[in-house]
């Protein structure tokens, strides 16, 4: 009989979203970006109907490429932050009251967006 040890992953880490955006928006949505790097938040402030994105790293370190993106998604230009970060990058703004948005972030060589969400 052979006894075995019992091993779990741990859940995978996230960032966690810090007011970055203001006053009165509140998280929406959100993704983790690969490998732990950190997670993209997506708010919305109901009273000024705009949407707001940070990408926020799970370990702040040394600066690297740390990128938001956002948009109307009927629209083909981003507003978007770029920059050599060591915690977050953002916040990025737009007006979307009654519209889809495309949304995204990059944390290092890790890109990722969502296409067409929280419509309305």
């Amino acid at each position: 009989m052979t006894a075995g040890t019992l091993v779990t992953a741990a859940p995978a880490s996230a960032a966690t979203y810090g007011g970055q955006c203001g006053s009165g928006y509140g998280v929406v949505n959100h993704f983790n970006l690969p490998d732990s790097r950190g997670t993209v938040f997506l708010t919305y402030s109901s009273s000024t109907g705009r949407n707001c994105v940070v990408t926020v790293r799970t370990n702040p370190g040394a600066a690297t490429l740390t990128e938001a993106y956002l948009r109307r998604s009927s629209t083909s230009t981003w507003t978007r932050d770029s920059g050599n970060y060591t915690t977050y990058a953002g916040p990025v703004y737009v007006s979307a009251a009654g519209h889809c948005v495309d949304w995204g972030g990059t944390i290092g060589t890790a890109t990722q967006f969502r296409y067409g969400t929280n419509c309305g």
